[in-house]
């Protein structure tokens, strides 16, 4: 079937969806959405999916196809069926049409392994909606949350969420399986957005830190203001005024967000880099003088997908990375997230037209960038541009067990493990501003790896139970800034999503709340449905860039 025909049938499930009170409800058709939807069918129960969106998988089909994940091994169960089946759709022929298979190598395979890790976006998109599709889960598009009367609750049980079209879905058990946590906040859970003190968690590497940001970083000199040297004429577009910080405090700063872009150099299939309309090159001002103060490297990362195709991500001083741009979206309403998508969508246009015209740019810097372009097959609606924002980072709950640098490190163990995460402590820069020497800095860039895979208790997925006792959260889960940095992989959120599922059924079961459940039991119906609880290997966590 192709994806086509395969997209009109999930645009036909929401007629099937209200039928009877489904059992859960997921709400976030990101790849944890669709890994918990599938096992709730495979449990035996009846599950709902509400994409607020027009699109399956998240950041994993919106272009995130070089997959983070420092050790392959600690990740089982549904999120290994999905990169079986990417592996299989490779070993088609037709699946190669700009490329040859012999012509195309990456690094992030896996010896020996009938899995593949690298992909482009609308393979991942596809199978995520065969997944779905072959569970037979209704799947419900453009539906958003109430922001304002989004949860009705029964004491401290969710019975139904409302939509701002006034559609209201009743379930016995929920999973909020979005970036944001809309659901979350909503049903009185407690949360945290932006960075903690060192001294709340005991954390050497969470909050304000000048002194070691070193990685990602502008070159030294780079003066910040309109008119060089004249503080006077104002700080040039994304700087940030005041001084950054008091060293290893918090704040409300979250790592910056980008669009991972699937970028070609095969002339059939590129759509050149074009300058966005209300192009202000003030606006890429920084990004000339970087270059100008001694910046030989094209800020980018272009990892090598199928097909003459990349995932472009985050690299160097000045980059894809819109810092300071983001603080408004984790809590803010639909109107400011969709102004903030825009403008992150206009700033990485215009960044790519500089790189690849302007005449302040190194020669060899615009010749390489100007081989490639956005992929004509890719993203349609979007001429080439992601519906997906990366979202590194948004709420994070608090619940009875937050994971914190200590478990990153192995110096606290989760007894209650339903998964592993396997990627160093990784954050982007949270801050751009001006230092005590008149010059422009990034800030917040942590890279700390070299630690073996770690479990994830189950109390991190759960809120505590004088706040919500039938609902999962398997992204926005309860962990620190630091923590969540190593933990925010797509194929952990894929791993949690089935274990919430997995919770879900077994407390319905039961008749309990999810924070009742029998641990042990759920730990053995994981692990006989593949999943990866416990580490036993040497294998370090891969560095992290």
């Amino acid at each position: 079937m192709t994806r086509h025909l395969i997209w009109l049938c999930l645009l036909l499930a929401p007629r099937l969806a209200v039928a009877e009170t489904p059992d859960v409800v997921i709400y976030g058709g990101t790849s944890a959405g669709v890994a918990a939807a599938v096992q709730v069918h495979r449990m035996g129960k009846r599950a709902l999916l509400i994409e607020p969106g027009t699109h399956l998988g998240g950041l994993t089909s919106g272009g995130l196809g070089a997959t983070d994940i420092g050790n392959k091994r600690a990740i089982g169960g549904i999120a290994r069926e999905f990169y079986g089946r990417v592996w299989e759709h490779y070993q088609r022929e037709d699946a190669w049409v700009f490329q040859q298979p012999a012509e195309y190598a990456s690094g992030r395979q896996e010896s020996g392994e009938q899995t593949m890790w690298t992909f482009e976006p609308h393979v991942a998109e596809q199978i995520m909606q065969q997944l779905v599709q072959e569970a037979g889960v209704p799947v419900v598009f453009g539906e958003r949350l109430d922001l304002q009367q989004g949860v009705v609750k029964e004491g401290t049980d969710i019975v139904a969420i409302r939509m701002e079209s006034g559609q209201t879905f009743r379930g016995h058990r929920f999973i909020d399986a979005t970036y944001e946590g809309d659901l979350l906040a909503l049903a009185g859970v407690s949360f945290h957005v932006g960075r903690e003190g060192q001294d709340v968690y005991g954390e050497s590497l969470n909050g304000v830190r000048t002194a070691k940001a070193v990685y990602h970083q502008l070159q030294p000199g780079v003066d910040p203001y309109v008119k060089p040297g004249d503080p006077t004429s104002g700080l040039l577009p994304g700087v940030l005024p005041g001084p950054p910080g008091e060293e290893g405090s918090g704040d409300h700063r979250v790592q910056a967000y980008c669009f991972r872009m699937c970028n070609t150099d095969c002339p059939e299939n590129r759509i050149p880099f074009e300058k966005p309309e209300g192009y202000d090159e003030l606006r890429y001002e920084l990004l000339l003088r970087n270059f100008e103060a001694g910046e030989t490297r094209a800020p980018w990362h272009p990892t090598p997908m199928p097909n003459r195709k990349t995932d472009t991500n985050n690299n160097f001083g000045f980059s894809t990375d819109n810092i300071n741009m983001n603080y408004d979206w984790a809590t803010g309403d639909y109107a400011t997230r969709a102004r903030i998508f825009e403008e992150h969508r206009r700033y990485q246009q215009g960044l790519m037209w500089t790189l690849a015209n302007h005449p302040r740019v190194p020669e060899p810097i615009r010749q390489e960038i100007s081989r490639y372009g956005n992929c004509r097959d890719e993203f349609l609606a979007g001429e080439g541009w992601s519906h997906q924002l990366y979202v590194r980072e948004a709420r994070r709950m608090i619940s009875e067990y937050v994971m914190t640098q200590q478990n990153c490190q192995g110096e606290r163990v989760a007894e209650d493990s339903v998964g592993m995460a396997a990627y160093g402590m990784d954050s982007h820069h949270t801050q751009r501003y001006v230092d005590s020497d008149g010059f422009a800095r990034n800030e917040g860039d942590v890279q700390v790896g070299g630690f073996p895979p770690y479990p994830i208790s189950y109390r991190a997925i759960v809120p505590r139970a004088t706040e919500c006792t039938n609902l999962l959260v398997p992204i926005c889960l309860s962990a620190s800034h630091i923590a969540y940095g190593s933990i925010r992989m797509e194929p952990v959120f894929m791993v949690l999503g089935q274990s919430s599922a997995t919770a879900a059924c077994q407390s319905l079961d039961a008749r309990v709340p999810v924070q009742q459940i029998d641990v042990p039991a759920l730990q053995e119906r994981l692990r006989a449905d593949k999943q990866v609880l416990a580490y036993t290997g040497k294998q370090p966590a891969a560095k992290v860039k």
